[in-house]
C-alpha cells in the first residue's frame, strides 16, 4: 500500500489549503482513511477521518474549519482546511486503516497500518 500526500504550503492566518492523498495497492473503498498532524516538538495527533461508508469524524480543534472527503473512484482522500490558524502549522500525514470494513471510524494512530510521507503546512500570523 502506498500513500502520497500533497497540497501543503505556506499561507497567512485565515487562509485555506486543500490537502490530497492518493492511495494505491489495495481496495481503497473498504478502508477508513485518516489525516494526522505533527507539530515541531509535539506528538502526532489525530485530525480527521472518513469511514468506508462516508462517515466523518474530527478533532475538536479543527471541527467547523476542516472537511475531510474521499473519492473512491480516484482512490483519493482530501482535507479542505479553511480559517487556518498559526497553531495548525504541522506536517500533515494521511493514513489508511489496518482493518477492512471497520465498524465506526478510527481515531488512534495504532489503528492505522499505512502512512504517507507527510506534507508541510505553515500558517503565519
Amino acid at each position: 500500500v502506498q500513500l502520497q500526500a500533497s497540497g501543503g504550503g505556506s499561507v497567512q492566518a485565515g487562509g485555506s489549503l486543500r490537502l490530497s492523498c492518493a492511495a494505491s495497492g489495495r481496495t481503497f473503498s473498504s478502508y477508513v482513511m485518516g489525516w494526522f498532524r505533527q507539530a515541531p516538538g509535539k506528538e502526532r495527533e489525530f485530525v480527521a477521518a472518513v469511514s468506508w461508508s462516508g462517515r466523518n469524524t474530527y478533532a475538536d480543534s479543527v471541527k467547523g474549519r476542516f472537511t475531510i472527503s474521499r473519492d473512491n473512484a480516484k482512490n483519493a482522500v482530501y482535507l479542505q482546511m479553511n480559517s487556518l490558524k498559526p497553531e495548525d502549522t504541522a506536517v500533515y500525514y494521511c493514513a489508511s486503516d489496518r482493518l477492512r470494513l471497520r465498524i465506526g471510524v478510527a481515531r488512534r494512530m495504532n489503528e492505522y497500518g499505512y502512512w504517507g510521507q507527510g506534507t508541510q503546512v505553515t500558517v503565519s500570523s
